[in-house]
């Protein structure tokens, strides 16, 4: 098996993958609930619990992004080849995720505490990082299902440490 992450690594991936359609599925609670505000109304309780939800998993999505990105720096995947047009796509796919989704939190925890103006940046980076992850999934699928590399291996199973033999 080529290069590999370490479990942490591949915990918080599976994590923040898990999050993510959170933020999707709840993301509209939050026009919702201002829209009954502005016209003075009482929101419903479920857009609320739901925008309660999307604020904090938003958070906690930034913090593990946050994680990650910190992990990947101090352990990055092991450089297996030379680098081709498609190794270096997704390089840039994967540098592009840690920025919008770090930004994205940025962006929804200033539009909910301090300057609302924001949103619509913060609804038009949603649909970037919507674009981002279908590319991904569509390259892991590209990866299993045509190329059948072992490429998806190394976020599903931990990196080895490498023994004294092999180096």
């Amino acid at each position: 098996m080529n290069g590999g992450y370490s479990l942490a690594q591949i915990g918080l991936h599976w994590l923040v993958a898990l999050l993510v359609p959170v933020q999707y599925l709840t993301g509209g609670s939050i026009e919702r609930t201002h829209h009954a505000a502005h016209m003075g109304l009482t929101p419903s309780y479920w857009d609320v619990v739901q925008h309660h939800l999307h604020n904090y998993a938003g958070m906690a999505i930034g913090a593990l992004m946050g994680t990650r990105l910190v992990l990947r720096l101090l352990q990055p995947p092991e450089i297996t080849a030379r680098a081709t047009w498609s190794k270096r796509a997704a390089t840039a796919l994967h540098g592009a995720f840690y920025a919008a989704i770090i930004g994205q939190a940025c962006m929804g925890f200033v539009a909910s505490y301090f300057w609302f103006a924001i949103a619509p940046y913060h609804v038009v980076g949603s649909r970037i990082i919507l674009a981002m992850a279908a590319l991904h999934l569509a390259a892991a699928a590209w990866h299993t299902l045509i190329l059948r590399d072992d490429t998806v291996d190394r976020m599903v199973f931990p990196r080895r440490k490498r023994s004294a033999e092999n180096l």
